[in-house]
């Protein structure tokens, strides 16, 4: 996962930073959206808004990112396929480039926890971008599989206590609404790993909301989850 950052500087970076000219930032490897919206001056959700980059705010390296204000530049456009990552608004933008969903069975997702269904994906814009599944409060969450995580907190906004996980350049998983984390960001998982337990934090009752991201689009956990692999 990445997220942008920049400084209020016009011209290009000479650090070891994403390219920044005029109104554009070209984001490279450990990226963040808040990295970049420091580095411009720029607040996360103008950013977000004015790329159509729905949370958890996802980026890719090699995306361009305008910056406010750059009306007379030319719309960037997206070099790596277009994810959102996991994204709190769950709404996903219509800009967003499409990308074809990956073979079912292609790769194994454990159910990250127990319980019902309360609020299925959808498609449509302003839909949920993830499942929503009731439980009691320290019900146990599982990574869905193995990877590195790459958040643990709870500044993107409706999400509450939020766990991301990167499984590869491909896949992310996000586990939002906990009660308690158990991992800390950089630290590697195992596929049925206990991460957190489940909560209520940024939601109206005690669940989970799982999100399962290819190629920073959001897809349906439903007909990729396994009980087992």
């Amino acid at each position: 996962m990445l997220t942008a950052c920049s400084s209020s500087k016009s011209a290009k970076s000479t650090r070891n930073e994403g390219t920044f000219s005029g109104a554009v930032y070209t984001v490279k490897r450990g990226d963040t959206l808040s990295k970049i919206s420091r580095m411009t001056g720029s607040s996360v959700g103008d950013l977000a808004r004015l790329n159509g980059i729905p949370a958890p705010y996802t980026i890719q390296v090699g995306q361009r990112i305008r910056i406010k204000g750059s009306g007379s530049a030319s719309r960037p456009k997206n070099t790596a396929t277009a994810k959102n990552t996991p994204a709190p608004s769950r709404t996903q933008n219509s800009s967003i480039a499409k990308v074809a969903p990956p073979p079912v069975g292609a790769r194994c997702w454990l159910w990250p926890t127990k319980g019902n269904i309360v609020e299925p994906f959808s498609s449509s814009d302003g839909g949920n971008k993830g499942i929503d599944i009731s439980g009691s409060r320290g019900q146990p969450i599982y990574a869905s599989g193995a990877g590195t995580v790459v958040y643990v907190g709870n500044q993107l906004r409706g999400y509450g206590n939020l766990v991301m996980i990167k499984h590869s350049e491909e896949y992310i998983t996000a586990y939002a609404h906990n009660d308690t984390m158990l991992v800390n960001t950089g630290e590697k998982v195992k596929a049925g790993q206990k991460i957190a337990t489940m909560g209520n934090t940024g939601a109206d009752s005690v669940r989970l909301h799982f999100q399962i991201r290819y190629r920073a689009t959001a897809i349906d956990p439903q007909r990729y989850l396994k009980p087992s692999c």
